[in-house]
């Protein structure tokens, strides 16, 4: 089978989801009240790029673009958690461009070893041992595993090289950089001899530099016409293009400055994602196979009228090797200077942004589609709503708690919601029960109370307060 070469792919990734809690009560022989004991559940896997020298194709991901992390295991009785899904890791060649696929950049993976977590694992859920205090000494239910984050990425490779060659179908490119470097491209007499990128490394003295041969442009190519458009990302990293003009074509319609100009035209066109654009590179023009006697005169003949255009011009041959030599020094030294001029990378800073002290975590606004409705907005009331088993009322009892010490009753109560209205928290509706003051003020009688917290059936505070009123004054209504 012959090796394929892929530059870009779509995947889906799938992190594991976090294993549940465990409700359990710790039974020993002559110990009926043993207290809670069911241990968390364990952490879901992440999904992690990394950059692998080793490398060099995303072939792997075309044949299999669906990867799923491990998942955590649930918690177990006797204070045991759950074990943690393991971490799935793809290798992935350097230079590779993490993209959503609305063609947002998310990460651009440079140099072995660089991460990216493409996809978070989801929380586990707290056991009823980590759940009890005092108020609620025998939790008797336990948070839910959060699921693990899914996502569609696009995966582009952008070679990392110093020097790109680009030029016309059957230019030479390919066998210049044979002669240059050790890589061993397919060379023929055919156009669209080159199918994928080739890479080679070139030295010229104490210097060493990378070189990456496209297919050959045509013009349109920035448009999608030819194989161009698919290729012209892999030389948006170059110090310095190279512009391989064939002096040896018997096309019609094809002359050395022609050549030029559609090539300079599609790089003008051309928007690289990652910035820049490719007209404001180093360039040089190659005027290939002077070995030729009719080919050395056209090059003698048009080398003027290149360099007026301020480009640097060499007279080569790759197959007696002439001008070889002083084109790889002066590759050389362009990208040396580049390299030189480039600042030195800092080191990793980790940025601390803490969270405003006005910061409620949260945000309630009005439902566009529905009167009297409202929704409310923000990572932490989602995430209870999540981890919440809304088949156990003492749980749904636990979450009312957590949400109106966070304020959302009040928030709500500000907004205008009134008793009984729809309230959207996210793919949970339920109708709105007010119980802390704020809502008293809209409603003047609680939620109600947890039943496993009442087992006496008492009342809160102030209820209990307005009771004893009313029996003095004889005053008591008949609802209660």
């Amino acid at each position: 089978m012959v090796s394929r070469f892929v530059d870009r792919v779509v995947i889906h990734v799938a992190a594991g989801s976090g294993g549940n809690g465990c409700a359990s009560v710790h039974r020993e022989k002559f110990k009926p009240l043993g207290g809670p004991d069911g241990g968390n559940g364990g952490n879901g896997g992440d999904v992690v790029l990394t950059v692998d020298s080793n490398v060099h194709t995303l072939l792997d991901f075309h044949f299999r673009p669906h990867a799923d992390a491990g998942s955590g295991k649930q918690g177990q009785g006797a204070n045991k958690d759950g074990a943690t899904g393991e971490n799935l890791e793809l290798k992935v060649p350097d230079g590779t461009v993490i993209l959503t696929e609305g063609g947002e950049i998310l990460a651009d993976l440079v140099g072995h070893g660089t991460r990216f977590v493409a996809a978070q694992g989801g929380r586990g859920g707290l056991g009823n041992a980590s759940l009890a205090s005092k108020a609620r000494r025998a939790p008797g239910f336990a948070l839910l595993g959060e699921p693990g984050e899914t996502r569609d990425l696009v995966l582009e490779l952008r070679s990392v090289a110093d020097a790109g060659l680009l030029g016309f179908p059957s230019a030479g490119k390919s066998s210049l950089i044979s002669v240059l470097s050790s890589a061993k491209p397919k060379i023929a007499d055919y156009p669209f001899t080159t199918l994928v990128p080739n890479l080679g490394v070139v030295t010229a003295g104490e210097s060493v530099y990378t070189m990456a041969d496209v297919p050959g442009l045509i013009p349109g190519a920035s448009q999608g016409k030819g194989l161009g458009l698919d290729f012209l990302r892999h030389i948006e990293r170059c110090s310095v293009l190279v512009h391989v003009v064939d002096c040896a074509t018997y096309e019609p319609g094809r002359d050395p400055l022609s050549d030029i100009d559609a090539l300079e035209e599609e790089l003008a066109r051309y928007t690289p994602a990652l910035g820049g654009t490719l007209a404001d590179r180093p360039r040089l023009v190659v005027l290939n196979k002077i070995d030729v006697p009719e080919a050395r005169e056209l090059a003698e003949l048009v080398r003027a009228d290149v360099a007026a255009r301020g480009l640097p011009v060499f007279e080569v041959s790759t197959a007696t090797r002439e001008g070889l030599r002083e084109l790889n020094f002066a590759l050389a030294k362009i990208i040396e200077d580049d390299r030189a001029s480039k600042p030195a990378p800092e080191p990793t800073r980790i940025v601390l942004r803490p969270t405003a002290v006005d910061d409620a975590g949260f945000t309630v606004v009005e439902d566009p589609d529905e009167d009297g409705a409202f929704i409310v907005l923000g990572e932490r009331p989602m995430r209870w709503v999540r981890q919440t088993d809304f088949g156990n009322s003492e749980a749904v009892g636990y979450l009312g708690d957590r949400l109106a010490r966070l304020g959302v009753e009040e928030a709500l109560a500000r907004a205008g919601a009134r008793p009984g209205c729809p309230v959207t928290i996210g793919s949970i509706t339920f109708d709105w029960e007010p119980s802390t003051p704020a809502g008293v003020a809209v409603m003047m009688h609680g939620r109600g109370s947890d039943p496993r917290l009442d087992l006496s059936d008492r009342i809160g505070a102030s209820e209990r307060k307005a009771a004893k009123i009313a029996r003095r004054t004889g005053t008591e209504d008949d609802d209660e």
